[in-house]
């Protein structure tokens, strides 16, 4: 077994969606960055790359490579799922903690961790997601940046890599296709 850690931090934006763990969340402004930035998913990637001992996600999706922009961070980490799964590795469980000032995430919760479950070819029991404030200190603090921290587990198996749903857009995907309601209560 294996475990790996990632970080991922971006500023928000107004004009972009807020794009985390593979869904929209409905807010004036989203996270700024060379693909959908998503930080949720970002972490999780390089927490799996990282377990692997396959690099991390700016070696493999530079943010000066222009294949890369606007790229859905649903097909960046199903293609490191299949990377790690090639390498002969499969994910065991992912804790994932949001870093957030606004918009609250606690309503999402059960949304993001349906959805990263799904890409990581987990049971949604083995996927944890927590929600933190900056208390008011620091750029999350200040509602500026929203930042992720992920740590996953890793066995030696074979996984069968989630596909990118090419017909789906991330930008498309809100709670309620898990079953969450899309306005928070």
């Amino acid at each position: 077994m294996r475990v790996g850690i990632g970080h991922d931090t971006h500023r928000l934006s107004e004009g972009r969606p807020l794009i985390l763990g593979g869904i929209r969340i409905e807010h004036p402004r989203g996270l700024l960055g060379h693909s959908d930035a998503d930080a949720a998913l970002h972490a999780v990637a390089d927490a799996l790359l990282g377990a692997a001992g396959l690099g991390d996600i700016g070696e493999l999706y530079p943010d000066n490579d222009s294949r890369w922009e606007g790229l859905d961070s649903r097909r960046l980490l199903s293609e490191v799922v299949a990377m790690v799964a090639a390498a002969g590795w499969r994910t065991v469980n992912c804790d994932l903690i949001v870093h957030a000032q606004e918009p609250k995430i606690g309503p999402y919760k059960p949304a993001l961790r349906a959805s990263i479950a799904r890409l990581l070819q987990i049971d949604p029991s083995a996927m944890n997601v927590k929600a933190k404030t900056g208390e008011l200190v620091g750029p999350i603090g200040r509602a500026e940046a929203i930042s992720c921290e992920a740590v996953v587990l890793i066995e030696p198996g074979e996984a069968e890599p989630c596909p990118y749903p090419e017909n789906e857009s991330s930008v498309g995907i809100t709670p309620s296709h898990f079953g969450v309601p899309d306005t928070p209560r």
